[in-house]
């Protein structure tokens, strides 16, 4: 069973809370919560995948509602991941780097320790990122790079001050074409960038800082409040709600 225990929960915590929390790490089956006396609470959350499970692992330590969660499973969490797309959608939460998860969870407005970043470093420096992410990601560099600098040419085949030239020729095409309607997701808007290089290799390679995790994490904010000022549209990643942005802190 791909669970895992919460405990040491704050009694002001709400189930929809915890599940906004834990959501970042993939899909959420359920999740059960229940009281341990008059300030404390303790949860366990199933997820629909084991690697959903191992990423919850992963914020042990973290603070919510004032109070540090414990977050423990009593069976190894094997990160079987799917090698091919049998999915309506490209890439889901499960696939994506836990690096990249944890720069969704600063870019959201929760504070994450340095030490919960090194250890999300860690565990891709371990496992790898997952092919169907890479092949993703590939088919991207090279769809936008066509669209952005011509036929057979890719993001990552060009340095930032090229790409930067073209970035207008592009959003033309976008809109002519209406290809900015269907890949309305952040990672296609931030490859299409002048930053798209490096937002492709925090992506692709496990090589990478805690420092990198913070850029990125301020290149998916600065897109949010320019998206949402913009259309007022929710953006591609898991999003708590505006209560929920202001109160938790994992440290």
């Amino acid at each position: 069973m791909s669970a895992v225990t919460v405990s040491n929960i704050s009694s002001s915590t709400t189930q929809e809370k915890l599940h906004e929390f834990f959501s970042f790490c993939g899909d959420i089956k359920s999740i059960d919560l229940k009281s341990e006396g008059d300030s404390k609470q303790s949860a366990v959350v199933t997820f629909e995948k084991p690697s959903s499970a191992g990423t919850a692992l992963m914020l042990t330590g973290g603070t919510l509602d004032a109070e540090q969660l414990h977050i423990t499973s009593d069976v190894e969490h094997h990160d079987h991941r799917e090698q091919s797309h049998h999915s309506s959608s490209p890439i889901e939460q499960s696939d994506k780097p836990r690096a990249g998860i944890a720069a969704e969870y600063l870019a959201k407005g929760y504070k994450l320790h340095d030490q919960i970043l090194q250890r999300a470093i860690e565990v891709d420096n371990k496992q790898g990122i997952s092919k169907r992410f890479l092949d993703y990601m590939r088919g991207l560099d090279t769809t936008i790079g066509q669209k952005a600098l011509g036929p057979d040419q890719t993001v990552s085949g060009r340095v930032q001050s090229t790409l930067k030239s073209a970035h207008t020729r592009a959003k033309t095409i976008d809109q002519q074409q209406g290809y900015s309607k269907i890949a309305h997701e952040y990672y296609s808007k931030a490859i299409s960038s002048p930053f798209g290089k490096s937002v492709l290799d925090f992506y692709t390679s496990t090589s990478k800082q805690v420092l990198d995790i913070h850029e990125e994490a301020r290149r998916m904010a600065d897109h949010h409040a320019t998206h949402s000022t913009s259309t007022g549209a929710a953006g591609p990643v898991a999003q708590p709600s505006i209560a929920a942005q202001a109160a938790p802190t994992v440290v």
